[in-house]
């Protein structure tokens, strides 16, 4: 039974990936005429390279917090891997989504890379799901946060109505999937189900160690914050690299609307999605739609970029990780 949903899950998956390159190629069409590659390069100047690079150097150090706050986790769930490991696997899975779009993504890389080397598919795949859900309390509350600091952003008409759509919708989906995994007897039911159960099954297990373990789910949730300002001074750079005339708050406010916006699995990699993102958001800012949509693709070369780092990892392949000894702390609940 489990066979034929997981046959189920991968056919759909295929069936999926060429809509969603449409869908992406679609954008990218409408989108792309509008950059104006004379007045960007016009722009370029000795302090655009300097910009481009401290935009690259904090992609990668937000990509190595993202490897801290799964240590965080795997720590909460009693297994403990160097951060080391752990980001040679981040890096391989971050290759293998940018580069190598198809029906297995980089997280499920990042499981099986991970279960191979400390025999626990089941924490390893609940690790990354918990580590990918601190993105959906810690966007909102960014970008909630970033509003309020420059109340004049709710003034911006549909672009200050979709960020706060947007925020509040994923915070409500959030707890509705806590509220599920929150409850044993779901938990207990669901325990070994094949499909979406199984991240609530991941939830489950995480409530239960994280209720036990409190200060390791702060240590999530502040790393998990790191990383996510780590991308908004990012996105900040990238734009000043480019010349545009967008405050720190609007940044702030914005960065993590169009986080949640790219990850909506209608496109590949958010492309088209990310940079129309950008051109409703920024638009009433007074920034041009080619130069937003610029913006949209600078952010995804930087994530690109720092990717290619990980294709050696995937080359070699899945090594042995060096588990730190005495790592299971916690039975399995």
């Amino acid at each position: 039974m489990a066979e034929e949903v997981a046959d189920r899950g991968a056919a759909k998956r295929s069936f999926m990936l060429p809509l969603r390159v449409a869908a992406s190629a679609i954008m990218l069409a409408f989108l792309l005429p509008k950059v104006s590659h004379s007045t960007l390069f016009e722009r370029w100047n000795a302090r655009t390279a300097l910009w481009l690079l401290a935009a690259l150097a904090v992609t990668l150090f937000g990509i190595w917090l993202s490897a801290v706050r799964w240590r965080q986790v795997l720590s909460a769930l009693g297994l403990r891997t160097r951060t080391r490991t752990l980001l040679s696997h981040y890096l391989a899975g971050q290759f293998v989504g940018n580069f190598l779009p198809s029906t297995i993504g980089g997280d499920v890389l990042r499981v099986t890379r991970l279960s191979a080397s400390n025999g626990d598919r089941h924490d390893s795949f609940a690790s990354v799901v918990l580590e990918r859900l601190t993105g959906w309390l810690v966007l909102p509350v960014i970008c909630l946060t970033g509003l309020i600091i420059n109340p004049t952003l709710l003034d911006l008409g549909a672009a200050s109505a979709v960020a706060v759509v947007l925020s509040i919708a994923t915070l409500v989906l959030l707890v509705v999937l806590v509220a599920a995994g929150a409850s044993p007897k779901l938990g207990r039911r669901l325990e070994g189900r094949a499909g979406w159960r199984r991240f609530v099954e991941a939830v489950h297990l995480g409530i239960d160690r994280f209720r036990h373990r409190p200060g390791a789910a702060v240590a999530v949730l502040a790393v998990g914050f790191a990383y996510q300002l780590a991308v908004v001074v990012a996105a900040y750079f990238a734009a000043r690299a480019l010349g545009l005339d967008v405050g720190p708050t609007a940044i702030l406010a914005f960065m993590p609307a169009v986080a949640i916006a790219q990850v909506l699995p209608i496109s590949v990699g958010g492309l088209g999605v990310r940079e129309g993102a950008f051109v409703l958001f920024l638009h009433p800012l007074g920034v041009a739609t080619g130069d937003a949509v610029a913006l949209g693709l600078l952010v995804y070369g930087l994530n690109l970029t720092v990717s290619l780092l990980g294709a050696p990892a995937f080359a070699v392949g899945a090594r042995a990780a060096t588990v730190i000894p005495g790592d299971r702390t916690t039975p399995r609940a």
